[in-house]
């Protein structure tokens, strides 16, 4: 399987993206908030909708500087929304929570970490999480199903959340998540400049960077849910 991570699009078209999505035969394009910049709502479904027209499925979640107006955009587009849900895509189980911890500009859409903390646990605690885990137990198959953890916010205390003074300021939340649950894939975003990625125990972070900048990262799984990840630059076009 072959996944294109994206993040922090902020209302820019990209060309680059276009024909990267064009040249190149993908399974899933994940795009981790911050579609836009607190608008226009239109631009999401616009842009989930191109992507989509390329043949690969969309999974979408809104990010802090996306409003409620956005976030019905993604829910009305072609994408799959992930925000608050837990999305099953062939061997993935992808739990996703779009939006950030707060941050001091106070944009549109943004928790306290407790409840950040608390909609992430509920979901990995809930009942389709826990039929999901049933039904592969049921399953005759070599390998068990592939945790991905979706969020816009990178956790806390890692490479992916360093602003340009060297301080951390992910989430606190994404991270007792992390190192609770140990998913095998953390796809983030919002903090531009901290393009990494990094381990937490079990856990990959990939924080692919913001799109305008070229950031992108391939991620490959493959039947033994091998999984390698590069960091590919999208030329704007």
């Amino acid at each position: 399987m072959k996944i294109l991570a994206i993040s922090d699009v902020h209302a820019k078209e990209n060309q680059g993206l276009y024909d990267y999505l064009k040249n190149n035969n993908l399974d899933l394009v994940i795009v981790s908030g911050d579609i836009t910049n607190f608008g226009p709502p239109e631009f999401a479904e616009d842009f989930l909708n191109k992507i989509s027209n390329f043949g690969a499925t969309a999974i979408a979640i809104p990010g802090n500087c996306d409003t409620k107006e956005v976030f019905k955009k993604i829910n009305k587009s072609k994408a799959i929304c992930a925000h608050n849900d837990i999305i099953e895509h062939e061997n993935l189980v992808i739990y996703g929570f779009g939006g950030s911890n707060p941050t001091p500009f106070d944009t549109p859409f943004e928790f306290d970490d407790d409840v950040l903390y608390d909609h992430l646990k509920k979901l990995f605690n809930s009942q389709k999480a826990l039929k999901i885990g049933k039904k592969e137990e049921n399953e005759e198959k070599k390998f068990e199903k592939l945790d991905i953890l979706l969020t816009h916010a990178p956790p806390y205390g890692s490479e992916a959340d360093i602003i340009e003074d060297g301080i951390h300021v992910g989430s606190e939340a994404v991270r007792k998540i992390i190192d609770e649950y140990q998913p095998r894939l953390n796809l983030c975003g919002h903090i531009h400049e901290s393009v990494a990625f990094a381990m937490l125990g079990n856990t990959v972070i990939v924080n692919p960077g913001m799109l305008e900048n070229g950031g992108g990262c391939l991620i490959q799984i493959d039947e033994y849910n091998n999984i390698v990840a590069d960091m590919v630059e999208i030329n704007r076009g």
